[in-house]
């Protein structure tokens, strides 16, 4: 009888723990079913208007209105050429990629050797400095149209795609330095150290040395900033009224509006794909870097 006592005890004390463990089986599973089912929509929610977009580039206006949903009775690229030439988007295109290049290549160098002096040097004011770039994170752009108007005016850069530049990398430049000022804070002295030990200066060590070692920072901050500048729409419309210099967001605005009620809604969804794909490319080479600097983070 002591035994079987001793057995029905310590069975029952194990039961509650053998359902607790079932119930937590139970909630990750839940949990697991859960997340799944909403990627699954978040998928959809993006990739169906992708590739409706993609299937009405290869239609014309007429199968368009008609039967938005259907697949083209011929698959061709004339609205891909209209786009390019009658509707000046490959001119768009080209000072997109240019402004874009040009901004993100200053924004890169100026940002990465201000936050490694905000993360690497001692000097006075450098909390001041940090927190008027975390400042300039919370002042929305639209305040500034105004003032950047008459600046850019009175530098002579209306009209001018180094003047686009330039406030491309102003705007920028913020989010790139404390990113980056968290990314070189996380980097081992040691090896600064060693590199100054060997006679290395202070230039060097930065580019030979430290720069390589944040590549993975980099480049996740060159993927998101390409994205960020390629999709700027306010800027170039304050700052670029020639026609000639106006870049793909606004070339797409005025597509659409000019052409009125005859608008060609196959080379507009041409356009608009050829806007998009140069972003996905752009995401498809870096994801692996961006995701090598995510896991970074949670590891450090």
């Amino acid at each position: 009888m002591t035994l079987t006592a001793t057995f029905r005890r310590d069975a029952a004390a194990l039961r509650p723990a053998s359902r607790r463990r079932q119930g937590v089986r139970s909630s990750e599973k839940l949990v697991g079913v859960s997340s799944q089912a909403i990627l699954i929509a978040w998928t959809a929610v993006i990739a169906v208007p992708l590739l409706w977009t993609l299937m009405s580039s290869f239609k014309t206006s007429r199968e368009i209105l008609a039967s938005p949903f259907s697949l083209p009775s011929e698959w061709s690229f004339t609205n891909y050429v209209n786009a390019w030439t009658d509707a000046r988007i490959g001119e768009f295109f080209a000072n997109t990629l240019i402004v874009v290049a040009g901004a993100l290549v200053c924004t890169m160098l100026l940002g990465a050797m201000c936050a490694y002096a905000l993360a690497r040097f001692e000097f006075p004011g450098r909390t001041a400095i940090r927190n008027l770039v975390l400042a300039g994170l919370t002042f929305p752009v639209f305040l500034a149209v105004v003032p950047l108007f008459f600046v850019v005016q009175q530098f002579g850069l209306m009209n001018s795609l180094a003047g686009l530049i330039i406030t491309y990398t102003a705007y920028a430049l913020p989010f790139t330095v404390l990113f980056l000022t968290a990314f070189f804070e996380r980097l081992p002295n040691e090896i600064a150290e060693a590199a100054s030990i060997d006679g290395a200066s202070q230039w060097r060590t930065f580019f030979s040395v430290m720069l390589p070692m944040a590549g993975p920072g980099m480049s996740a901050i060159a993927l998101l900033n390409f994205v960020g500048l390629w999709n700027q729409y306010l800027l170039p419309v304050i700052l670029i009224t020639d026609p000639s210099k106006s870049v793909l967001t606004q070339g797409m605005q005025v597509f659409a509006v000019q052409a009125g009620f005859n608008v060609d809604f196959g080379a507009l969804f041409a356009a608009a794909v050829m806007t998009i794909v140069p972003v996905l490319v752009v995401y498809v080479i870096f994801q692996k870097r961006l995701l090598t600097s995510v896991s970074q983070g949670a590891l450090k």
